[in-house]
């Protein structure tokens, strides 16, 4: 049985890719995963010098195509692991060779490792993105993993090996995430639990909770807080049954207490007034006669819920109504772009606390650069602390800072910045609630009044009809 997996590798931030090529080989090769290297084989390379035959190819490739490589990926590696006890260490290798060789078809070098500092063994397969012609990269094709996975097991099969069989999609265990408790939830089940060993009075009750681990505080309103509780809890906010009063009760033995079950969330509240259906339109669409019944109803509902909501925030007329919405949407875009502010701001700091860093930890070796006359072998040797420093620099002459802020003053306008984001944010979701109630009322009104318009005309039209031409 054979688990396989395929990764592409890519070039890390600030490295070479002659480093990362070799970064990535010597983890493979690493002897005392290999059994000294015992385990390690190769294809068309040499595993000592595996890196810099790679390096070599896409060299060669760029040369000979005339073509830069335009994504990161300089290699490919394949992991495949084999059910404990299954096979040898030798079969594992051959397999190994066996699915990179059919896998690339023969066309890319490859170092095969298999390691054993698992309970498993299982082989780490590097092969170079270039073609061994130097004229083709590795295509990673959609789905390829899946291709791998299907050649890995007829391989299996072939030496005589189990393979994963997948379950029915209807069989597959799905994962449920445990229900998270609220503080006031858990602290209603700790207190059940102490009084499953019948306490008889509320001291003995605050003793077993503190045996608990909760911390009691006496006063006016008794309170207790757990462990992780930054916050003191006060009893009678516990609800019906938690309340002092309600334990005293209790330990008097004139009422039982009841468990009460955790509380569950409870769905967002509808909107009051949703948009009025165009009834006309939905008769052309086809709908039938019951439709139109409905819609007619559902319209009046909608209109009586305006007027409802217009009479409880004092609308006496069209014009104070469109007053009163278009200063809710200013407040609440006002209110969003101080938000969007804060957020670029916090965005700015962070970045800045970061070239700050970079800059503190790397002026050293910067200063030993320039001493050396900004020696090249100096440079290659410490590239990617320099190009920290750079990056750095440049950022500060962008921002045009003569004098570098410190960083206790950066963290301190950032927890400020944080603080009041999350405050508008709250206030910001309950006026954006209350600017779309505003706008549906405004919406219903509007379509109410030209209603009334279109009915006063087309009666007046009527009238026209009616009246003789000799008393026009």
């Amino acid at each position: 049985m054979a688990a396989t997996r395929l990764i592409a590798l890519h070039v890390n931030k600030g490295k070479s890719v002659a480093q990362c090529l070799r970064a990535r080989t010597d983890y493979v090769q690493n002897p005392e995963k290999t059994d000294n290297g015992e385990l390690v084989t190769a294809y068309e390379c040499d595993p000592m010098t595996a890196d810099q035959e790679f390096l070599l190819a896409k060299r060669q490739y760029e040369h000979i195509t005339g073509r830069r490589q335009k994504r990161d990926v300089i290699a490919y590696q394949i992991r495949q692991s084999f059910k404990p006890g299954e096979v040898t260490l030798e079969e594992a290798n051959a397999i190994g060779q066996e699915l990179a060789k059919r896998f690339t078809k023969g066309k890319h070098a490859f170092i095969v490792a298999t390691h054993t500092d698992r309970s498993h063994i299982h082989n780490h397969i590097v092969f170079n993105s270039t073609s061994l012609d130097c004229t083709r990269k590795f295509r990673d094709f959609h789905l390829s993993w899946l291709v791998l996975s299907k050649l890995s097991d007829m391989i299996c099969l072939e030496y005589k090996l189990s393979v994963i069989t997948p379950k029915p999609y209807r069989e597959r265990t799905k994962y449920k995430y445990p229900e998270r408790l609220s503080i006031r939830d858990q602290i209603r089940a700790d207190i059940d639990a102490a009084m499953r060993q019948k306490p008889q009075s509320f001291q003995e009750l605050v003793g077993l909770l503190e045996q608990a681990g909760y911390e009691y505080q006496e006063g006016k309103y008794p309170a207790i807080r757990g462990k992780d509780q930054k916050k003191f809890i006060r009893f009678k906010s516990l609800g019906e049954g938690y309340t002092q009063g309600d334990l005293a009760l209790v330990f008097a033995g004139q009422r039982e207490h009841q468990p009460r079950k955790p509380d569950k969330r409870t769905k967002q509240p509808a909107r009051k007034m949703n948009l009025l259906i165009d009834i006309q339109q939905k008769m052309t669409a086809g709908k039938g006669k019951g439709y139109v019944c409905w819609a007619k109803v559902f319209n009046l509902k909608q209109m009586s819920k305006a007027l409802l909501f217009l009479q409880e925030n004092g609308i006496e007329s069209l014009d104070q109504l469109n007053e009163k919405t278009a200063a809710i949407v200013q407040q609440t875009e006002e209110l969003r772009d101080s938000i969007r502010a804060d957020e670029s701001r916090l965005a700015e700091i962070a970045v800045l606390r970061g070239h700050i860093l970079n800059y503190v930890k790397t002026r050293d070796i910067y200063q030993a650069y320039k001493a050396s006359g900004f020696s090249k072998g100096y440079f290659e040797t410490h590239r990617q602390a320099l190009t920290l420093h750079k990056a750095a620099k440049e950022a500060f002459n962008q921002r045009d800072l003569k004098k570098l802020p410190r960083i206790r003053d950066l963290n301190a306008e950032y927890a400020q910045l944080l603080e009041r984001k999350k405050k508008n944010y709250a206030e910001y979701r309950q006026q954006k609630a209350q600017m779309q109630d505003w706008l549906m009322a405004q919406k219903i009104v509007s379509v109410m009044l030209d209603e009334k318009e279109q009915k006063e005309t087309e009666i007046k039209r009527q009238e026209e009809r009616k009246t003789p031409e000799h008393c026009q």
